[in-house]
């Protein structure tokens, strides 16, 4: 193994010594470093992605991301990049993430910094002072990184604070990748333009990628409530269990293999995952108390909105009405129909007429 970082430490010398390097130049050697630790890993590096705002480097193993890489140019103030705006939404979003310089490495696993590892440092005449001692604590880090599982979250609040994070960065994602896009026919254009044919025509892009986040996030936890507890879930299979919201299940069904190309992609799986590994029976306990007929799917959604957006919450006034008030008001607005105003159809029949 420490084969392998002195390898690497000696291409990163090489390309500084070059004279000509920049940010980018190291990535294919981190790239490299990456996928040679450990069997079965993929580090998809696409530039086109970062500059919609995702992070340099998404680390997966058959397809299943298991964590983000932000690189910093090299021998960059990590301390200040820690405390970027960029990272605290990567830190609050991404459940197992690396920030490097390319020499030093800092790992956080659900925002919380865990360990810092350190290879070498720069010296005069653009050499790498090593520290042998580093390799063993570096090693150390990425064999915990790769290990690291999704956090099994078992209550209402966990669950919507986790959720909204990841949205707010798909959010962010989907706006980036329209204006790039510009009116290219990309996936997530193909997407905003059937959002403004069939339902809102006036639809601005920074709207619809809001819309956007929030009905896939909750797409998925609405299919994940309606799927069996002991079938896989995750993005591709999502539509199969949303057959009670057709808008749903053709939304997830259409735009499965569409969106792979875009950068919003491994933030839909890392979504995915965490409700697949939710402990669902524990969210969900206490709807349905007072009666069994509250539906967890839009009970929860006032929880989801107040993390996504509480200004937003506030404004829509979306706050959970509990069923049996409703079933008085519908009543009594029933009863007064038939008695009161000559509808003898009451509520059920009455929406033509009034029209």
């Amino acid at each position: 193994m420490a084969n392998i970082f002195e390898a690497y430490l000696k291409k990163i010398e090489a390309d500084l010594k070059g004279g000509k390097a920049t940010e980018h130049t190291y990535r294919p050697a981190l790239e490299m470093l990456l996928e040679s630790l450990a069997d079965g890993i993929d580090a998809a590096n696409d530039p086109k992605h970062i500059a919609c705002g995702a992070p340099d480097f998404i680390v997966e193993r058959r397809k299943v991301p298991l964590g983000y890489v932000e690189t910093k140019a090299l021998g960059a103030d990590l301390d200040k990049a820690e405390k970027s705006d960029q990272l605290k939404r990567y830190r609050q979003a991404l459940n197992n993430l690396i920030l490097t310089d390319y020499l030093e490495f800092r790992w956080y696993v659900n925002g919380q910094h865990q360990l810092t590892a350190r290879l070498a440092e720069i010296v005069e005449d653009k050499k790498l002072l090593h520290h042998p001692e580093g390799i063993a604590t570096t090693e150390q880090l990425f064999k915990a990184f790769y290990q690291t599982e999704v956090p099994i979250i078992d209550t209402p609040r966990d669950l919507a604070e986790r959720m909204a994070q990841i949205a707010k960065l798909i959010r962010e994602l989907t706006f980036n990748t329209l204006q790039a896009e510009g009116e290219s026919a990309g996936a997530l254009h193909k997407q905003f333009k059937t959002f403004q044919d069939y339902l809102l025509p006036n639809l601005k892009p920074g709207e619809f990628a809001d819309i956007y986040a929030q009905t896939m996030a909750y797409g998925l936890f609405a299919a994940r409530v309606s799927a069996p507890l002991n079938v896989l879930f995750n993005r591709s299979s999502a539509y199969q269990h949303l057959s009670a919201n057709r808008f749903l299940r053709k939304l997830f069904l259409d735009v499965g293999e569409e969106l792979e190309s875009t950068p919003i992609a491994p933030f839909l799986d890392d979504l995915a995952s965490l409700l697949a590994h939710a402990d669902l029976a524990a969210i969900l306990k206490d709807f349905g108390k007072r009666t069994r007929t509250e539906d967890p799917v839009v009970h929860f959604y006032e929880t989801f909105l107040a993390a996504y957006d509480p200004k937003l919450r506030e404004s829509r006034g979306v706050y959970y009405t509990p069923e049996p008030a409703v079933q008085f008001i519908v009543n009594s607005v029933d009863w007064l129909l038939r008695n009161r105003f000559d509808r003898p159809l009451g509520v059920s029949r009455q929406r033509r007429s009034f029209t």
